[in-house]
């Protein structure tokens, strides 16, 4: 069964997967991504760990920064970022369980959000494909991104 829990650091063995090239260039490592918040100084952006059983296989950002506003004149919506899942375990629906369960997972522990919004790279199918397959709507917004056009999504909680 997956699910979902804040990030503690006796977690990061689990999740210090290695991501191939191909997937790099849609999304940060673990280990970047955690840098990212600490440089950020990790007030506004909560790691999300993603369990199957009690095993750590995946992992996201809940970005609640100015980031957002790229995507949404909404101040209460959240990013989410860097979503990967150990390619170990990929191909078993964890992925699309962790997307549908986020939404509880953000009413439970941020009261006033009330949007989620992401962008996804035009030329990574299957994760946009996972996206509209747990709810996210693509209106046709779009915007540069470090490997080219990527698609403004989001979701209403």
């Amino acid at each position: 069964m997956v699910h979902l829990a804040f990030f503690n650091p006796d977690d990061f063995p689990g999740i210090n997967y290695v991501l191939n090239e191909d997937q790099l260039r849609f999304t940060a490592s673990v280990e970047q991504a955690l840098e990212n918040i600490k440089a950020r100084n990790g007030k506004e952006a909560f790691p999300i760990i993603i369990l199957e059983d009690e095993n750590p296989v995946g992992f996201f950002v809940l970005d609640f920064g100015k980031d957002k506003l790229d995507m949404t004149d909404n101040e209460h919506a959240v990013l989410i970022r860097s979503l990967s899942v150990n390619p170990d375990m990929q191909g078993r629906g964890i992925g699309k369980e962790a997307m549908m369960k986020v939404n509880d997972f953000i009413r439970k522990h941020f009261e006033n959000c009330n949007e989620v919004v992401l962008a996804v790279n035009e030329k990574n199918k299957s994760a946009y494909h996972l996206y509209t397959r747990t709810g996210y709507s693509y209106d046709g917004k779009t915007r540069a991104g470090r490997s080219g056009i990527q698609y403004l999504m989001y979701k209403k909680l």
